[in-house]
């Protein structure tokens, strides 16, 4: 464990965190990224009807969210459980505001000027009003949800947040926080316990048994009903076992945690598509193997870590970067996605150097964004809650 960094909790804490788990979050954000590329060339396939879409390299990397969300789990509660007699709750929603809202609110414009860049065109190929399109941006701000079919869903696709896809788990993962803070810190490791136990329970049924449809844990980017209760399970579970893992862990000495949990990482990913067997999503019980075993097992590893020199430097940096590359990449995957369905390509060796380009362009202005706009309002902000 090091010292606090701008990229921790609070920027005026002193409490000691895990920065291996800092890193392992920034490596998992890169790898959606990657796992972005390859989807773009899924849906361009599908939308030109020039086969299944299915999604061959990196197949499970929209299951880092997952990991996100136990990582979240076990960061909050390390950092906050032990806070409340000297903290009110209305201090830590402001606390948490601080750290997430300000790249939402960017995450909202960039999106905004990417659908700029390819004329306001939804995925139908008409033309969205520019009106509400406004409206949509301004719902974003304030992390309030398009439904499927209104015209504020800008693109036509039933996503959450039509003008940054990945807003939807900010959303989920706000209502953690919620929860957190008015019900889940008061519970004792033994309710707890019982409470991730009922919640892996659904989470089971609720993928293997595969009743959403989609043959994978990808759900929650939407709302309708099958998607808004699947992404409610498909946080609380990881989210909950990672506040357990805080509660209950021991600290140890494990060498080259931070190589070894990013390895089995990308590896974990990479594992081909599982078709189904009779009614069971063998593909999905895959996933969930991964979200409730090897995550949480990851999770005490990299806590177990140790980072210093080169290594601590690149913990440090893949922390700071993985908040804003995460917000900020899917806006420049939208105008990826439009050129692979305009040009009709489908396979990474058509693209490589495009693609290149989309990664690099990704992780620069992450890079921007962190040092221009995110760790300044962010400091100016922590400024004004110590005035009051």
């Amino acid at each position: 464990m090091q010292k606090t960094s701008i990229s921790s909790v609070n920027f005026t804490d002193t409490k000691p965190h895990y920065e291996l788990l800092d890193g392992l979050r920034g490596v998992a954000a890169i790898l959606v990224l990657f796992y972005h590329v390859f989807e773009g060339l899924a849906f361009a396939e599908a939308t030109n009807g020039a086969g299944s879409g299915l999604i061959t390299t990196l197949n499970h990397g929209h299951i880092a969210v997952d990991f996100f969300f136990i990582l979240s789990g076990f960061v909050i509660s390390y950092a906050y459980d032990d806070r409340w007699g000297k903290m009110s709750t209305w201090q830590f929603f402001k606390r948490r505001l601080i750290r997430l809202h300000p790249m939402l609110v960017m995450g909202a414009f960039i999106g905004l000027i990417a659908f700029a860049v390819v004329g306001f065109e939804k995925w139908d190929g008409t033309s969205a009003s520019v009106s509400w399109v406004m409206v949509a941006v301004l719902l974003s701000m304030f992390m309030i949800p398009a439904v499927p079919g209104v015209p504020y869903e800008v693109r036509g696709n039933g996503e959450m947040f039509p003008l940054n896809g990945p807003g939807w788990s900010l959303f989920f993962e706000y209502i953690g926080n919620i929860l957190y803070a008015l019900v889940i810190r008061r519970l004792s490791v033994k309710i707890l316990t019982i409470l991730v136990v009922v919640l892996g329970c659904l989470h089971i049924w609720f993928f293997v048994g595969n009743v959403s449809g989609y043959d994978m844990v990808g759900v929650g980017w939407t709302v309708d009903e099958v998607n808004f209760w699947g992404g409610l399970v498909r946080m609380l579970f990881p989210f909950t076992m990672g506040m357990l893992l805080a509660r209950i862990f021991k600290p140890s000495k494990v060498k080259g945690a931070f190589w070894i949990c990013s390895i089995v990482l990308v590896m974990l990913f990479a594992v081909p598509y599982i078709k189904p067997d009779y009614s069971i999503s063998l593909n999905s019980l895959y996933e969930v193997v991964c979200i409730a075993f090897l995550f949480p097992l990851l999770v005490w590893l990299g806590a177990c870590g140790r980072v210093s020199g080169r290594v601590g430097k690149l913990n440090r940096m893949l922390g700071d970067l993985s908040y804003p590359l995460y917000i900020v990449h899917y806006p420049i995957m939208y105008i990826f996605y439009a050129w692979l369905i305009e040009k009709k390509v489908y396979t990474l060796n058509e693209c490589l150097g495009v693609a290149l380009i989309v990664v690099v362009s990704s992780i620069v202005l992450a890079l921007i964004c962190l040092k221009l706009y995110d760790e300044p309002v962010r400091r100016w902000l922590a400024r004004k809650m110590q005035k009051k």
